[in-house]
């Protein structure tokens, strides 16, 4: 077959994957036309085996950065539970989540539950059987027919903009229709213990006249972790119903009261019902964490009267369009399309916003404040390299998003480590330093960076209170802010953090290293001179501090010096892959292990000995490391593995859990060809480009950024590489390389080269 037929071939086969994948979707919900958009398959991580299994992804409809995802409920969700799982067949309602990831617990949801006959509220009552056959999924439009116990069906169509969601019910060959919303439940604490249960009390009110029922709901499941109770927190809700009220009521804990129009408590719900004659139901839920006046604004401002489900679906699908259709794939068939551009839908969920209106609700001081917030900071995981990502294709959202964590310093007193509507504790080290660092190299202005910088060197050098007492254990209960627990033990003295006080100890010590060091590339941009040099030095002396000459690993060590043992210590990983994590030095990281061909050789050990673990973030660096040891040929190969072994376009094609965005963006950078092995560094690692050509339409950027490297799907090894016509002998890629656009040209083998590979050259 010649290339011309070839690459037709290709193009006819990805066409005829979107069309099966959009053959259920109808032709109103397919406007705007966008390629990228339909190959977003929003199943992909909800293989439903497992929460770290499966990618811990739901198949909700929802814009970019929502406030609120709107999903299909088959589960009751909490701590490592979603609330929709692949494998089930039946329906409970239409949640509007803020489970911003598997491993953290709701927040003030609310649930909408179609129904026909006699109210049912139970969650498995009121559970409703489908076709899975029968469903439609894409990021702005779902629907599924619902079988009715009394007979009959209902059609249930969704959509969603940030802070409205937006329904409609068709019922056929049904009596009685009615829809419910569910205000409280019980609310499980966690799957360790499911007999930990508590009972938000919330706020019910029917307005008839209106067709409004809305409340309040106060659940936030990790209230038992962090430092902020939140005591004024809840969620508002407004629904507000198309159809006159043929009846209505609510419901507490199983008892109807008919025609109640107001109810405080727990297992609370409210319903309104509707004749026999009324075959459809539009109802637009507004959603708010201020009130439930704002929840009515928030309708009146993105689904006002009159505005159909198509309109709602439209704007949504557009707002994806918007960021998607910035980037061109050639040289993919459909299923690598699909994989791609579901893993570039994955990134940009968070962190998601949690502002309204020009105002924020702040759990840290239980005040409304003027400005722009955003909550679901998975820092610990975003750091590495979603938060580049986020640079290069949604910079408008940066200042924002620091803007956000810098209110919660002046209104908590702490950067946010983990937040999830406040602080959770969750994790270690201080990674907003990396986040803001990375902002203040790579130019994102719009925050005041003298606050800003007070803030992560108040991370650096003020220990937690009764440092010395607390273990800070993962989830700890009952303690104050976490940060930097260690820092006033031995640390600051002698460059570890003593693993006989504190929890995971040696992830503990290299994370402080890399945090000092972004600490230290924030002080010399805004002119510390002193500090720069302090931190700096303190990142050299930290990792290899717990350096054990004697065995070749990194190795927490007690206060008194003793080494804890090669098992002890690590978060998320273990000896092996915490080895390689110095990313800020990795010169002297190689010195440190005998040179570079014996650092080759000590990655070979670790992929050859099945050590590499990429379900969690602290190994996804480690197969670029090759690329600057001088050795890119055999990390070419490592990174195809790792991609084709961890990700695809089934269900099961996004292996552990997604953290946020963090286990996409390590596939969409390495799809790009290159990796921010070090974010503050304002560099990439080369690794292998995945596709023949890319072209990214990155926002405000002069030109466009176009990699180009053909037969790069079946030639994974690079041969050469040029950056608008220069040839590139090392394997890196400045930022300013392709900030602004640009044209990387690789040239590409499927045999190893020499390039870049001079310490394994023959």
């Amino acid at each position: 077959m010649g290339r011309l037929s070839l690459a037709y071939a290709v193009v006819i086969h990805a066409l005829l994957a979107v069309a099966i994948k959009q053959q259920n979707v109808p032709l109103a919900f397919r406007q705007p036309e966008s390629k990228a958009v339909d190959y977003v398959d929003t199943l992909i991580g909800n293989g439903g085996d497992s929460p770290n299994g499966s990618g811990g992804m739901i198949p909700s409809t929802a814009p970019p950065f929502a406030m609120t995802r709107w999903v299909a409920q088959t589960d009751v969700n909490y701590v490592s539970v979603t609330p929709y799982n692949s494998t089930r067949r039946t329906i409970s309602g239409f949640q509007g989540t803020h489970q911003p990831a598997i491993w953290m617990g709701e927040s003030g949801q609310v649930v909408v539950v179609p129904g026909t006959g006699h109210v049912r509220v139970g969650f498995v009552e009121r559970a409703m059987a489908f076709s899975k056959e029968e469903e439609v999924h894409t990021p702005s439009y779902y629907s599924v027919k619902l079988e009715q116990a009394e007979g009959g069906s209902i059609f249930a169509e969704q959509s969603a903009s940030s802070r409205v969601g937006h329904l409609r019910f068709t019922f056929t060959d049904t009596t009685q229709p009615y829809v419910l919303l569910e205000a409280t439940r019980a609310s499980v604490m966690g799957s360790d213990d499911p007999t930990n249960v508590t009972y938000p009390s919330g706020t019910l009110t029917i307005d008839p006249a209106g067709r409004e029922i809305c409340g309040s709901n106060p659940e936030r499941q990790d209230f038992i972790i962090g430092p902020n109770s939140a005591q004024g927190f809840a969620g508002y809700f407004c629904a507000r119903f198309d159809q006159p009220f043929a009846a209505f009521g609510t419901v507490q804990n199983g008892t109807v009261r008919v025609s109640e129009r107001t109810r405080n408590g727990t297992l609370l719900a409210g319903y309104a019902a509707f004749g026999n004659s009324t075959d459809i139901v539009d109802v637009r839920v507004g959603v708010s964490f201020i009130s439930v006046d704002q929840a009515r604004r928030n309708i009146e401002r993105e689904a006002p009267d009159g505005t159909t489900l198509e309109e709602t679906a439209r704007r949504t699908r557009a707002a994806w369009a918007e960021k998607l259709d910035r980037i061109c794939v050639e040289g993919a068939n459909g299923e690598g399309l699909t994989t791609f551009y579901t893993a570039v839908f994955h990134t940009l969920q968070y962190p998601y916003e949690q502002s309204e209106d020009g105002h924020y609700y702040s759990g840290y001081d239980d005040e409304v404040h003027e400005g722009e917030s955003y909550t679901g900071y998975s820092i610990w995981d975003i750091f590495r390299a979603e938060w580049a990502w986020l640079i290069l294709l949604a910079p408008e959202r940066l200042p924002g998003m620091v803007r956000s964590m810098l209110q919660d310093y002046t209104e908590g007193g702490w950067l946010p480590m983990w937040k999830n509507i406040v602080e959770t504790n969750i994790m270690v080290g201080t990674h907003a330093d990396s986040l803001i660092a990375e902002a203040l190299v790579k130019n994102v202005s719009g925050f005041d960076s003298a606050l800003a910088y007070e803030a992560v060197r108040k991370d650096a050098t003020v220990p937690p209170a009764n440092d010395n007492t607390t273990v800070y254990a993962d989830r700890q209960e009952n303690v104050g802010y976490e940060v930097r627990a260690g820092l006033s033990s031995v640390y600051e003295q002698r460059g570890w953090v003593a693993n006989d006080i504190h929890s995971e100890a040696g992830s503990r010590t290299l994370d402080y290293a890399y945090d000092d060091y972004a600490v230290s590339i924030a002080a010399a941009l805004l002119r510390h001179p002193a500090d720069a040099s302090f931190f700096r030095n303190r990142s050299a002396v930290a990792p290899f501090s717990i350096y054990n000459n004697v065995t070749g690993f990194m190795e927490a060590r007690d206060a008194d010096g003793r080494f804890a043992g090669e098992d002890e210590g690590w978060t998320e990983g273990d000896k092996w892959i915490y080895s390689f994590d110095v990313v800020q030095d990795i010169d002297a990281l190689v010195t440190a292990r005998g040179g570079l061909a014996a650092f080759v050789r000590t990655l070979d050990a670790h992929f050859d000995g099945g050590h590499n673990d990429h379900t969690n973030e602290p190994s996804h660096h480690i197969p670029y490391l090759y690329a600057i040891a001088g050795a890119a040929s055999q990390g070419q190969a490592r990174i195809r593995s790792i991609a084709q072994a961890n990700y695809n376009s089934s269900l099961n094609g996004l292996s552990g859990n997604e953290d946020c965005g963090q286990m996409s963006a390590w596939f969409v950078f390495s799809s790009l060809g290159f990796y921010p092995v070090n974010p503050v560094s304002g560099e990439y690692v080369v690794g292998s480009p995945f596709f023949d050509k890319i072209t990214v339409d990155l926002p405000g950027a002069a030109r466009p950024l176009t990699i180009s490297a053909p037969r790069a799907s079946r030639a994974p090894y690079v041969k050469s590489l040029k950056i608008d016509g220069r040839n590139v002998e090392e394997p890196f890629i400045s930022h300013w390389d392709i900030a602004d656009g640009g044209d990387l040209v690789f040239e590409m083998s499927d045999k190893p080269q020499r390039w870049a590979s001079g310490t394994i050259a023959a």
